[in-house]
């Protein structure tokens, strides 16, 4: 993760705003904490500025300006909608996007207690969204294909993950399952790509909208099912399928391992968030190692 040299401070964004939307100007600014790629700004009450601050969150972001317009009016939870276009100019001189807020509290500062709910919200969310990409749709350098074809990733994060105790060989059980089970025979679909505690928020127990696609693309959509394990509770992943009604054994068996590789990821970047590295994020700790915990126990088939 590399910072950006401009630091994104409450002047900034307002500056930004006087100049380029001065009627939303006026407004109270709000720094929200987390986020990756881009550093958001809370806008009034209904609003929120997406501001990039590593090298490559332009694309992502430039992405969702493409993309989310399209794709939002079908999907039944709130996700982030552009209402507004920053250009870069001599103040900030990356893109930059006024969106919707969408109202709820991040799952990885929160907790899903309505299981059944949840898992039937998610299944239809992601039927909607899980339809044939267009040709011109964004593909993934690294997600979004065959779990075979990141093999060498998975290791890595094996590796890099401290503290796994008796599981590492039941853990690379799942994963070498994923790799052996048939690729998806389908055309590709439309795939969030990054759905993880961070990314859904959380209301009245259950969840309530999805936000950050800048990893949207066409693919597998395997890559999404994982979050089966990796969102919802224990015991609700069997609910997730049959109400999803789309995934073969073998997409699961792929979805399974995908969880897996994420679960590495969040536990990863909890540990360097607990050493104090850049980007490291202490709250993906615990939560990437619950879910690992519902991946080893619940084959869901």
């Amino acid at each position: 993760m590399t910072e950006s040299e401009i630091e994104i401070t409450e002047d900034l964004i307002r500056d930004l705003l006087k100049e380029q939307h001065p009627d939303l100007a006026g407004l109270a600014v709000r720094e929200v904490v987390g986020g990756w790629g881009n550093q958001m700004w809370r806008l009034g009450d209904d609003l929120a500025v997406r501001v990039p601050r590593t090298e490559g969150a332009p694309e992502l972001l430039l992405k969702e300006r493409r993309w989310l317009p399209e794709l939002a009016a079908r999907l039944p939870l709130p996700v982030p909608e552009p209402v507004r276009i920053g250009e870069p100019s001599a103040r900030f001189p990356k893109p930059w996007t006024v969106m919707t807020w969408v109202p709820g509290e991040p799952l990885d500062r929160s907790a899903i207690n309505r299981a059944d709910h949840a898992a039937d919200v998610l299944a239809g969310f992601l039927t909607a969204l899980h339809v044939a990409a267009p040709e011109d749709a964004p593909v993934g350098a690294d997600r979004g294909d065959h779990p075979a074809k990141y093999a060498d990733g998975f290791d890595q994060l094996l590796r890099a993950v401290d503290d796994l105790g008796d599981v590492v060989d039941d853990v690379r059980a799942v994963w070498d399952d994923a790799v052996a089970a048939p690729a998806w025979a389908g055309p590709p679909v439309w795939v969030h790509g990054d759905l993880h505690p961070a990314n859904v928020v959380v209301a009245d127990g259950t969840l309530a909208g999805v936000v950050d696609f800048g990893d949207l693309l066409a693919g597998d959509p395997a890559w999404d099912l994982a979050a089966a394990w990796v969102l919802l509770p224990e015991g609700a992943a069997a609910r997730f399928f049959s109400a999803y009604g789309g995934a073969d054994g073998a997409t699961v068996r792929r979805a399974r391992g995908l969880a897996a590789l994420k679960c590495l990821f969040l536990m990863l970047m909890g540990q360097n968030g607990d050493r104090g590295l850049p980007g490291g994020k202490p709250a993906w700790g615990p939560a990437g190692r619950a879910a690992l915990g519902r991946v080893l126990r619940d084959r869901t088939a």
